[in-house]
């Protein structure tokens, strides 16, 4: 008899999470139904395999995964007083000056500092620049950007030009160039080098691509100067590791403080810097997902349990069909 991928997939993860998975099969293809990665860390106990043909270590590019790492860069600089949460970003100087002064480290961490999801030439640039919507763009565009459209009020608004003006703010306050790279140098630095973790823009090795489609094309996504806000590359194993990570104190504890806020979506209970959250506050689950032009990923952190839980999924989001599966899956392991 040969042994069911799937199934076997389910028993191994419910093995690392003490839970029996095996009604998640349905869940399990829909969300890897072009292939991917699922993984699980819990205490000592760890496991990532491979779906669809997809090697377990492969480099996925993480979307808005990425977020949480640029909110760890900002706790990293707060922790030794380089950066103030909650003081305005314009008091950094230099090319920030100008900005609103209800924009700060937290609201923008936070999707709280009244910013648009994208900079209004997007709406151009995603048809001229399918891959790399936000390449044409200068790290100075984006503060001009953020300076005419941010309003003050604390609402969420999600946004990967808060997010992106972020990564920016850490770059700077870092003493990095206002750009992409000294974003990329400070991250090094801060996080993910004294972590141990491989993860980058543009990161190279066996990276999954989406594979040929009628708008994937095989390409990764460029995120240009945004690259903070889902520009950052990296493998399962490497997610799991920076989960656990949280959970022992290792990047701040910034990402505990989760907020109830106006305006957030059904299902997500607060906000914390870089995460949603589930469950009831101050503890739950934290979580992000993301949608790139040929990847879906998820990853997720439970408080009470210790679980730690990843999804890669190749394929971005689907012409037909749901768009949700993934988180959907994400959500399904952490409960």
């Amino acid at each position: 008899m040969f042994r069911d991928p799937l199934r076997a997939t389910l028993q191994d993860l419910g093995a690392v999470l003490g839970r029996d998975l095996r009604g998640g099969r349905a869940l399990l293809r829909a969300a890897l139904a072009r292939g991917g990665v699922v993984g699980a860390a819990r205490r000592d106990a760890r496991v990532v395999r491979g779906v669809g043909g997809v090697p377990p270590g492969g480099v996925f590019e993480l979307a808005s995964v990425s977020k949480p790492f640029t909110a760890a860069l900002a706790g990293a600089l707060v922790a030794r007083g380089a950066l103030d949460w909650h003081a305005p970003v314009a008091a950094l100087g230099g090319p920030l000056r100008g900005v609103p002064r209800h924009v700060t480290a937290w609201t923008l961490a936070t999707h709280t500092a009244g910013v648009p999801l994208h900079p209004a030439r997007v709406g151009v640039t995603t048809f001229t620049h399918f891959h790399d919507p936000y390449g044409p763009m200068t790290p100075g565009a984006v503060v001009g950007s953020v300076r005419r459209w941010a309003r003050p009020g604390g609402r969420f608004q999600y946004s990967n030009l808060g997010a992106g003006l972020l990564g920016l703010v850490g770059a700077w306050a870092a003493g990095e160039a206002f750009s992409a790279d000294g974003y990329a140098r400070a991250l090094r630095r801060e996080v993910t080098g004294p972590l141990g973790l491989n993860v980058a823009p543009g990161l190279a090795g066996d990276v999954v691509r989406p594979g040929a489609g009628l708008l994937a094309g095989g390409q990764v996504t460029g995120f240009g100067p945004l690259v903070g806000a889902g520009g950052l590359f990296s493998s399962a194993d490497d997610l799991l590791t920076f989960g656990q990570a949280q959970l022992a104190g290792r990047v701040g504890s910034a990402w505990l403080d989760a907020r109830r806020v106006p305006g957030l979506p059904p299902g997500v209970a607060g906000v914390a810097p870089g995460w949603f959250t589930r469950g009831e506050l101050p503890g739950g689950a934290r979580w992000h997902d993301g949608v790139a032009r040929g990847t879906r990923t998820g990853l997720g952190v439970h408080l009470g349990s210790g679980a730690v839980v990843v999804v890669l999924a190749r394929g971005g989001v689907p012409l037909l069909g749901s768009r949700g599966a993934v988180p959907l899956l994400l959500q399904a392991l952490l409960d």
